[in-house]
């Protein structure tokens, strides 16, 4: 708990420093006077007018320790959208716990309302009309509850979101609960997503890689639906799937520069072994630029030496495609 609060409360203290209205002219006036930043800064932060009353944490904090008061400061003096940030670092039992201490929040379903979709972003339940006596805070118990057996058993943890009424079972329903949710253990949703390969083509339609450079779109694709650790149909698959997903987004690249989804599945192939390459310590001799503008275009004779230049800069700069 008090790692979310002092997590906010520097997050809160950046915002002041940096992002009051007041700042930018006063920075202006600052560089023409020949002030320093660092003179700049504390001159503002002195500056009564750009201070909102009982609105900067750090400021409540400090006045807490040097008073000698322990615990932490009453989430209900402080605006709910700051209430909600602090308890979303909390699981389901310290929210519990923190209910019986802050037992007005406790109660308040915008609260818990917040929370859910916060984590799970979302659910079936979420469009339909609740019933009355429907209680987020009971809500929110489910979905923590289902995401662990998830993690343990994926087939009985989307079992038990459907027995609950939380998820209809279809594979866009579920799809879309996968992709905006947070609390799932990513090796199991490999297993699931292999075995349901619906769900897999629907959550593959849910990504949008407009106007994104091949490399990072991949990246993107891979933080989504991890990929398998080792070479086989699946990881074939999920490139297959993918290659094609990013002519759909970018005609206009494959126009220009000739990509085709059979092309595209040569490059991601090229950059899975070229980040290997570049990132693996038990690779000694490292793979030129020369060497993989020569090797790639061996497989993709239609694709620009410039282009694939620039795949391999993207690489050896950002990193592996599948971190």
């Amino acid at each position: 708990m008090g790692q979310g609060l002092w997590r906010v409360a520097r997050n809160h203290q950046l915002q002041q420093d940096f992002g009051d209205p007041c700042y930018l002219p006063q920075e202006r006036e600052a560089q023409r006077m020949g002030q320093t930043a660092g003179e700049h800064l504390a001159a503002r932060r002195s500056a009564p007018h750009c201070q909102v009353p009982g609105s900067d944490i750090s400021h409540l904090l400090r006045v807490r320790k040097g008073k000698g008061e322990q615990g932490f400061i009453d989430l209900e003096m402080l605006p709910p959208e700051l209430s909600i940030t602090i308890l979303s670092y909390l699981n389901a039992t310290d929210l519990c716990l923190a209910s019986c201490v802050w037992q007005d929040l406790g109660n308040d379903e915008y609260l818990w309302q917040g929370l859910c979709k916060s984590t799970w972003g979302h659910c079936s339940i979420y469009n339909r009309r609740v019933p009355a006596g429907f209680s987020y805070r009971k809500l929110y118990m489910q979905l923590d509850e289902g995401s662990l057996t998830f993690n343990a058993n994926p087939q009985e943890g989307i079992g038990y979101f459907m027995s609950k009424g939380i998820l209809v079972d279809h594979p866009q329903e579920i799809a879309k609960f996968i992709f905006y949710t947070r609390t799932l253990n990513w090796k199991m949703l490999r297993i699931y997503l292999d075995e349901r390969r619906d769900v897999l083509d629907e959550l593959v339609t849910l990504h949008n890689f407009s106007n994104q450079f091949l490399p990072n779109a991949l990246r993107d694709f891979f933080r989504h639906i991890h990929a398998p650790e080792e070479r086989g149909e699946y990881l074939e698959t999920l490139i297959t799937k993918f290659s094609h997903r990013f002519c759909a987004c970018n005609p206009t690249l494959v126009r220009d520069v000739g990509l085709s989804p059979d092309a595209v599945y040569v490059l991601c192939y090229s950059l899975i072994l070229l980040s290997i390459d570049l990132t693996s310590p038990h690779v000694k001799n490292k793979m030129s630029k020369r060497e993989f503008i020569r090797n790639t275009r061996r497989a993709a004779q239609n694709i620009s030496e410039d282009f694939v230049g620039h795949l391999y800069d993207n690489i050896y700069l950002i990193g592996h495609v599948a971190a």
